[in-house]
């Protein structure tokens, strides 16, 4: 019977490490398909080119461990097009395409006492790849849509009591290890996919920001003060650019407002301003603002108008300095139409931009929402028309009509499509430069997720 016992004891010792050690280990995948149809999503078609249907995937596996004072986390991620690789293993060297990557990989030092009484709720110090998200993402997001998402090499010092938090992060780029600093050049190789957002062409050398947030009884309120250094460069007689010592700074400041009013009415504001100098060393003054609203009508329905202004240059004259403002490192997908025309793949923003907008939302069950949006597109400054004059400021509008259902909690499917209705000064040379361009374009996707938990029983 004691030796029964021990057995039996042995057991249950064996069998709470191993529930305490699942509490402390996460292991989750998520496997995302796409399925696009493009007749001038990002930009307008040419009346003879054919439209476009190809199928992307995102496999990512996410293992995360908590400890006494310290947590770990890693995801490696694959992403690509069907057919973007070989078959089989024989490789070739024309087979340089490769989107196995380390999405994150962190680790987080706990430096506040871990006493439930303890005023301060986290005091810690996150170094490594990590995503970095605030807000409603219009500046710094992790870009999910995107199949490759977005992702920093930074280190940050994190903050935060039962009203209050604040993050101060920096980072740090370089090529290679080095014994003297050479420059940076800003498009690592190889370069698959474009370096920065909205086609900036080259990621920062370093960077540094403050974030500090507030909860109030209505919602809450921020502040960011963001700053991104950019190499120097010079260009030699033949065309090349040497990257030298120093750096150009941009700095963006600015504010931003969630509240909700007597649960029906919520509002989200925000400005931001940027100046400093950009990539290129000009001098910059820039800004943007937004307002979006949501009204609750009945339980399930949710409307609401909204604007969001983003500054320009003025294309009739030369301009010394930058009234370009551009969006940092963020999730335009969410904002600025779902057809991607602005601030995303191709360049945008010399004129600025006006986007009035109308949002509506249904939750027609738990697990069934239908979404539809109307965007009205301007130029935020005026439009050259290459003779002397200006053009209409006025770009188009874009219908995008999106349905999410959820399988299971695990299985998630979603649908949409857009459309876009250009006028002449969207493709003329001063802004998307399409030759012959079709004014009407259209955009369908279908995407399914799946998000097992792998340690679940």
């Amino acid at each position: 019977m004691k030796k029964r016992l021990q057995i039996f004891a042995a057991g249950c010792l064996t069998l709470l490490s191993t529930i305490q050690m699942n509490a402390q280990l996460t292991a989750t995948a998520q496997i995302r398909t796409r399925s696009e149809y493009r007749q001038g999503q990002g930009t307008l078609m040419s009346g003879k080119a054919v439209p476009a249907f190809f199928i992307s995937e995102r496999t990512r596996f996410n293992v995360g461990y908590t400890g006494y004072r310290f947590k770990v986390f890693a995801s490696i991620q694959d992403a690509r097009v069907w057919g973007q690789d070989a078959s089989t293993n024989n490789r070739t060297t024309n087979e340089v395409f490769n989107g196995l990557m380390m999405n994150e990989a962190w680790g987080e030092i706990i430096l506040n006492d871990t006493a439930p009484k303890s005023k301060i709720q986290n005091l810690s110090l996150k170094i490594g790849r990590q995503e970095i998200s605030y807000d409603d993402q219009k500046l710094l997001g992790g870009l999910d849509w995107l199949q490759q998402g977005r992702r920093h090499d930074a280190a940050v010092l994190r903050f935060a009591d039962k009203t209050w938090m604040a993050d101060l992060g920096v980072a740090y780029n370089q090529n290679k290890e080095l014994n003297a600093d050479a420059g940076y050049v800003g498009v690592p190789a190889p370069a698959n996919y474009t370096a920065g957002t909205n086609a900036i062409g080259t990621m920062y050398k370093s960077m540094q920001y403050l974030y500090v947030g507030k909860k109030f009884f209505f919602g809450n309120a921020s502040f960011l003060c963001f700053k991104d250094d950019f190499s120097k460069y010079t260009k030699t007689l033949a065309g090349a650019t040497n990257y030298g010592a120093g750096v150009w700074s941009r700095y963006t400041t600015g504010v931003y407002l969630d509240a909700t009013i007597k649960r029906k009415l919520n509002i989200i504001a925000s400005y931001y301003h940027q100046g400093g100098q950009d990539k290129d060393g000009v001098n910059m003054s820039a800004e943007m603002a937004s307002v979006t609203t949501s009204m609750q009508l009945g339980r399930k329905l949710f409307v609401g108008p909204g604007f969001d202004y983003l500054s320009g240059d003025n294309g009739t004259r030369a301009n010394s300095v930058n009234s370009r403002f551009d969006p940092l490192y963020g999730t335009p997908h969410k904002f600025w139409g779902y057809m991607d025309y602005f601030y995303v793949a191709s360049g945008f923003g010399k004129q600025g931009l006006v986007d009035l907008f109308f949002k509506i939302k249904y939750n027609a069950k738990d697990n069934l929402t239908f979404l539809l949006d109307v965007h009205g597109f301007e130029t935020a400054n005026k439009v050259s028309d290459g003779k002397g004059g200006t053009r209409n400021p006025y770009l188009g509008t874009e219908i995008d009509f999106i349905v999410r259902y959820n399988l299971t909690k695990l299985i998630n499917i979603e649908a949409g499509y857009s459309m876009m209705q250009a006028t002449t000064t969207m493709s003329s040379a001063q802004v998307k430069n399409v030759a012959n361009a079709n004014l009407n374009a259209n955009w369908a996707y279908l995407q399914v997720v799946f998000k097992p938990n792998l340690l679940a029983k």
